[in-house]
């Protein structure tokens, strides 16, 4: 009978998840980095910087431009005989001018190269951006994971209890037990099942914050796929450092802020250097008096018709030391950038540390817990078979039933833990899911 009840709880617990498309950790990693709203805001950062790029180098550029100019004056005006005179006049300007910057100080040299540095560290930033979403992704998934084993867990234990209740109600029947006995099994077969819907929730919940960080519409119809991991090796933890700062995104961004810092202060270093530019003009106009013989619109645009070619040199002086203060500031943060180096390095030793800790501490303890689950369901089994014959209390059974059911839930969280806190340390080494 209690195999009968344990496949018939199992098939209701199948039932409900047969429909749901089931997804492993590669996908839901894929499907986050791709979809995750703080991933897609940092891409956008990345085409911003590649904008910049492309600005920095269009500054190279010559800059060409057109213009006309009409105007009319109507009244009093100064003659050549030097009197007034009540005329009207008119005057078209037209004219095209070009410049071109031969010697800018460096500045549109050093500004590519700060953009390409931008740019890269934007890049390294948009990876980090996905290393910390893979990350998460990792944790509420073996968070479902280690749900669903406790959920199975308690599912036991109600079918241990269904089958007491069923096994009382049959020695009731036959006079060989009192019917108030059958009120304490009922109980804890409720207790029970209680305890079964609320791991049952727990796994909801934790779908559905596995589905936010995807940014799925619904948790509906959606499940995980068991992982395969045996009893995996921990690596030492300077090891993983030592890999990590060659791969880490968020170390490789803040040494590339370095570079960046550095490139700023050279563009700023740059309003100390002389400007060199070269520019040319041509144009025309037409001019009309009224009341007087004017030439032709053709006469006057060949008559008037001028071109102009000229260099231009600007050697800074003095600029009320904005320069030097630009200079200063762009140190200012350069030495912010190391610093913020060194938090990062001292960041990640620290939870790498700390990962390892608890990755040790809990192998450790997934060990012991499956050496005490052994011995405990012996124990277990020993109190049901005095129980069934009635050489123990109904107390004494589900004293043993719940102490097995903790031991159990203890095991199962030091695995998951242990599975974490090594895929954390793995993902650290090599940006890699295994």
């Amino acid at each position: 009978m209690k195999k009968i009840i344990v496949s018939a709880i199992g098939m209701l617990a199948f039932t409900a998840t047969a429909s749901a498309e089931t997804w492993s950790l590669q996908q839901c990693v894929d499907y986050a980095v791709s979809h995750n709203l703080t991933v897609r805001s940092s891409r956008l950062q990345s085409d911003q910087g590649e904008l910049e790029v492309t600005a920095a180098k269009n500054a190279f550029l010559p800059n060409l431009s057109a213009s006309a100019n009409e105007g009319l004056n109507f009244g009093r005006g100064l003659t050549s005989e030097n009197t007034y005179a009540n005329r009207n006049t008119t005057n078209l300007q037209w004219g095209v001018s070009l410049s071109v910057p031969l010697f800018n100080g460096l500045q549109d040299v050093r500004q590519l190269k700060l953009a390409k540095s931008q740019l890269s560290q934007y890049l390294l930033d948009y990876e980090a951006a996905k290393d910390d979403i893979t990350l998460n992704v990792i944790s509420q998934y073996l968070q479902v994971l280690y749900s669903k084993e406790v959920t199975e867990s308690a599912r036991a234990q109600l079918a241990y209890s269904t089958y007491e209740v069923e096994r009382m109600k049959a020695l009731v029947a036959e006079g060989k037990e009192a019917e108030a006995t059958i009120y304490d099994v009922e109980s804890q077969q409720a207790q029970d099942r209680l305890q079964v819907i609320t791991a049952e929730n727990d796994v909801r919940v934790a779908l559905v914050t596995l589905a936010n960080l995807l940014q799925l519409p619904s948790a509906d119809n959606f499940d995980v796929a068991p992982l395969d991991d045996a009893d995996p090796v921990i690596p030492g933890p300077d090891i993983i450092y030592s890999r990590a700062l060659e791969c880490n995104s968020s170390i490789l961004s803040a040494r590339q802020g370095i570079e960046v810092a550095k490139d700023q202060v050279s563009v700023a270093k740059a309003g100390y250097i002389p400007r060199i530019n070269f520019n040319a003009s041509t144009g025309s106009s037409y001019y009309t008096i009224n009341g007087l013989v004017n030439d032709s619109f053709g006469t006057q645009m060949r008559n008037n018709f001028s071109t102009y070619l000229g260099f231009s040199l600007n050697i800074p002086i003095f600029d009320g030391f904005s320069t030097r203060n630009n200079v200063r500031r762009a140190r200012l943060q350069e030495t912010s950038a190391r610093l913020e180096l060194d938090r990062r390095e001292s960041e990640l030793y620290k939870s790498i540390q700390l990962a390892y800790t608890q990755a040790t501490g809990a192998r450790d303890k997934y060990v012991t817990a499956g050496e005490t689950l052994e011995k405990t369901r012996l124990s277990f089994d020993a109190t049901r078979e005095k129980y069934n014959l009635g050489r123990a209390t109904s107390y004494d059974f589900e004293q043993a039933k719940n102490n097995l059911f903790r031991v159990e839930v203890g095991r199962i969280q030091a695995h998951y833990e242990y599975l974490l806190r090594y895929r954390i340390l793995r993902f650290y080494e090599s940006r890699k899911l295994l």
